[in-house]
């Protein structure tokens, strides 16, 4: 087989950052990094479909973009949910972007939480994960060059200190969950990677709020700084674009060198 000729240097470079016609899926879209991501993606020129809890915030991401988004209120835990949110993405045919951003984490020493409380974070974090890519696994092979984000964290990588059990394994069991699925789905042409992100301001994290739980992140990262949301627009649509056609069953990590040393 004749391979195509090799593109020149620089060629199509700000296309290959483009998700122009392309369809989008952001589960966790009402607040935080997903309403970003949600806005990140349309800006790139994709349809986003934003699927959350809280309808009066999706309704405010349809105030502010209009155009090429539709929303879905519901809880991602819940199984009749996703198969909502997947009749409502039936009708484009297909699905190139998939992000898995809906999460929770759990607060307190393990042996202090009920077995609900654990059960809910696994639920959320990772078992409608699984369901999400099961569900959509048809609609990403449609696409001609899909893109699956699982949105993991930098305890999926390194273990926290403070006591949150339940996220830390879910987080884990994601990565370890996109490595798997590029596996399996890239002779599809699906590319399955994952975001870990360090301490984002986001309502997870108090939005970085505490003076002293700002110090403790610019002591231990790096570049002695906290981030700013907009530091993930970049390996976000690096992820979900042909800029990454040649990358899969990665964990890509932005958090600052917290993990570096």
């Amino acid at each position: 087989m004749n391979e195509a000729e090799p593109a020149m240097p620089g060629a199509g470079v700000n296309d290959r950052w483009r998700l122009d016609g392309r369809v989008a899926l952001v589960t966790g879209a009402s607040a935080g990094l997903g309403a970003w991501f949600a806005r990140v993606l349309h800006a790139a020129g994709a349809h986003v479909i934003a699927t959350a809890r809280r309808a009066d915030l999706l309704e405010e991401l349809v105030q502010h973009r209009g155009d090429r988004i539709q929303t879905i209120a519901g809880d991602i835990a819940d199984p009749d949910h996703r198969q909502a949110v997947v009749e409502m993405l039936r009708p484009h045919g297909r699905l190139d972007v998939l992000v898995n951003n809906a999460g929770i984490c759990d607060d307190g020493p393990l042996e202090q939480q009920s077995l609900d409380d654990l059960r809910r974070v696994v639920e959320v974090n990772l078992i409608s994960v699984l369901d999400m890519c099961r569900l959509t696994g048809d609609l990403l092979r449609a696409a001609p060059a899909a893109s699956v984000i699982n949105v993991a964290s930098v305890y999926g990588i390194v273990a926290s200190r403070g006591p949150m059990a339940a996220y830390n394994a879910t987080k884990a069991a994601l990565i370890n969950l996109t490595r798997h699925l590029a596996a399996v789905w890239g002779q599809d042409g699906v590319r399955v990677n994952a975001l870990a992100p360090g301490y984002f301001p986001t309502e997870l994290t108090g939005f970085l709020a505490g003076p002293a739980f700002a110090q403790s992140i610019r002591d231990r990262t790096l570049l002695g700084r906290t981030p700013q949301p907009d530091e993930l627009d970049g390996p976000l649509l690096f992820l979900a674009t042909d800029a990454s056609s040649y990358m899969t069953g990665q964990a890509l990590v932005i958090d600052g060198g917290w993990t570096a040393v």
